[in-house]
């Protein structure tokens, strides 16, 4: 594929077995491509003028900016300050850059071309040559800052030097997911954060089939009758017989290794998109688990009635997560969630890279990626290395019918993108009732999250869920709605920590958290539910005290986790793993990953008590 002067150098076409993946996204797709990364023109527009004068038709931009990058940042380079500079309610911003025609299309006009945006947002539009895209869901408009979108391009519209035109809004609008950026309600400073919007992941021209498997692939597995379950979703133009090819490889195989399993299925499609649920066996096959995070790799191929075929490629693992009792069981065995909470901030992928290998050496066998969209790779990682994640919507500030709407669209949005994968194990929908306030109150923002609830245990079995992690979770006629009960517990002081401990184990719904365990329906404890204590300690923080040094923070650590193991708990998640603006309670350095505490302190397998040997009887 051709490429002008700023365009980033050329990539490799193919996306072959065993290579790494260039590109924000979690299924891979064999087919060229050109980064649009680098430099392009920028120009901020707080009047918004821009759609009334047609800037997509034409406008001389005042400065440039590096894409990817945060509208912040490229605020603060146009003024040459240092920090980024605060915005009060709405900013709009437009970026435009040039890229030459590709070289045409072969294949009997079988393919098309696609834009794809890693992430972007909050509001975008898309011009190419003045013409506004519409995205592959049908908007004018997308939607969202943390999911990857696409335009389909028509080839005919593409000229020998093109222009690309995007113009991005985001306000401070406490009814859009945000996660722990400020807002109109919650005001920067504290647990509160700097806004981070804006150009934040790659864009890319690439080669896609007209009839093809989208990359949005859903897998699920019952390990005891060895079948895997996949869930594809076709995008057709021509509508008439295809046939579905799936085969199932060791990850890492040779190209011309045999397939562990192979089966087609023909199907006969519409134009449009339609989601298709297949099965295919996977004989003897191994599981996946932090101590032997064992990976398969799928290849889908779709065939036309010519024999042309469009392919996706992927991973996944073989596991069951399940909350049974006072426990949590992976694989059918019991097992303890040794947690750290992290939140990426502005970390690039390869610091959330060096930031992962660190969680593990810390000993944890789970990351809680707390209310953030992260660079999709990431959970790839986490397969490859055996970390567990519990992951959670980015959640809006305010409780209202609107925010809900966006609340759900953001879930279905992350859902399809990262259903792959078996290191994700719990959801969250909300955090300490942000984006809910009202829930112990009104009737509407608690069926909005049992009705959420009762459709992630219906159509994704394979997780477990949080309604609303911290306390104020929902009972409805007695009946939890939520796989755990978790609770938010800080103190520097250990003997506050153990009779806090004392109170959650015994069941007692008040005086542990900050506002009761629960609401609704009484609720009765009794051993039924896993009891996590997800998030405690954030020693350094100033709101949550506790020692400083280094040495002072590893023995009390210690000495907590200890407290934790002696007590019929199910897991724990620390606070947290990196410093971030006001937080100073992290135990990893941002930038570079190095660990200011001893390895493997996060891990309670030394904090058990092993069972006494039997004395040796002596011989007579």
């Amino acid at each position: 594929m051709e490429e002008s002067q700023e365009v980033a150098p050329q990539e490799d076409a193919s996306t072959s077995r065993g290579t790494d993946n260039p590109l924000p996204r979690v299924v891979l797709r064999p087919n060229t491509y050109s980064l649009l990364d680098g430099e392009w023109k920028f120009s901020l527009d707080q009047e918004d003028r821009g759609l009334r004068e047609g800037w997509y038709l034409g406008h001389k931009y005042q400065h440039t900016a590096n894409w990817p990058g945060s509208v912040e940042e490229h605020m603060a380079a146009t003024t040459g300050d240092q920090a980024p500079p605060a915005w009060q309610d709405k900013v709009i911003a437009w970026y435009e850059r040039e890229f030459t025609r590709p070289e045409k299309l072969e294949s009997g006009g079988k393919r098309i071309y696609q834009i794809t945006f890693g992430a972007c947002g909050y509001e975008t539009r898309v011009w190419l040559n003045g013409r506004l895209l519409t995205d592959v869901e049908g908007g004018d408009v997308h939607y969202g800052e943390y999911n990857s979108f696409s335009f389909e391009i028509n080839e005919d519209h593409l000229l020998p030097v093109n222009w690309l035109t995007v113009r991005i809004s985001h306000s401070k609008d406490a009814e859009v997911p945000r996660g722990k950026q400020e807002s109109h309600v919650y005001k920067r400073g504290g647990i509160w954060y700097q806004t981070y919007a804006g150009a934040v992941r790659s864009v890319w021209l690439e080669t896609v089939e007209r009839n093809r498997l989208r990359s949005r692939v859903g897998v699920q597995s019952l390990i005891e009758d060895s079948l895997v379950r996949f869930s594809f979703t076709t995008r057709i133009q021509d509508p008439g017989q295809y046939l579905l090819k799936l085969n199932i490889y060791e990850r890492g195989a040779d190209d011309d290794a045999t397939p562990l399993a192979t089966s087609d299925y023909p199907l006969r499609l519409e134009a449009g998109q339609k989601q298709q649920y297949v099965v295919i066996e996977v004989p003897n096959a191994k599981l996946w688990s932090p101590e032997d995070p064992h990976l398969y790799k799928f290849e889908a191929q779709l065939f036309d009635n010519s024999g042309y075929a469009s392919e996706i490629e992927g991973h996944f693992g073989l596991r069951k997560i399940e909350a049974r009792g006072r426990h949590i069981y992976l694989n059918n065995k019991e097992i303890y969630i040794d947690g750290i909470l992290y939140q990426p901030g502005t970390a690039t992928y390869e610091e959330m890279r060096r930031h992962m290998y660190s969680m593990k050496e810390l000993g944890c066998n789970l990351v809680r990626v707390h209310i953030a969209g992260i660079d999709p790779r990431i959970y790839n990682l986490a397969d490859e290395i055996g970390l567990l994640l519990w992951v959670e919507v980015p959640s809006p500030h305010s409780s209202t019918r609107r925010s809900r709407v966006n609340h759900r669209r953001e879930l279905l949005r992350m859902l399809a993108l990262i259903e792959t994968n078996p290191s994700v194990i719990i959801w969250s929908l909300y955090n300490e009732d942000w984006g809910a306030q009202d829930i112990a109150t009104n009737p509407e923002t608690r069926q909005y999250i049992m009705d959420i609830f009762h459709f992630m245990k219906i159509r994704y079995p394979q997780f477990l869920v949080v309604d609303n992690d911290g306390w104020q979770h929902i009972s409805h006629e007695g009946k939890l709605k939520s796989d755990m009960l978790t609770a938010h517990l800080y103190t520097p002081k250990l003997a506050k920590w153990k009779k806090l401990l004392d109170k959650l184990t015994a069941g007692e719904m008040e005086g542990v958290a900050v506002l009761p365990l629960v609401i609704g329906d009484q609720y009765f404890y009794r051993g039924q539910t896993p009891l996590i204590v997800s998030e405690w300690g954030g020693f350094g923080f100033s709101d949550y005290g506790g020692p400083e040094s280094s040495e002072e923070r590893t023995e009390r650590i210690k000495a907590f986790k200890l407290e934790l193991r002696k007590r019929k708990i199910a897991g724990d998640v620390y606070t947290q793993a990196t410093n971030i603006e006001e937080e100073k309670n992290g135990l990893i350095d941002f930038h570079t990953g190095e660990l200011s505490v001893p390895a493997g302190l996060l891990s309670t397998r030394d904090y058990v008590e092993k069972p006494k040997k039997a004395p040796k009887k002596k011989k007579s």
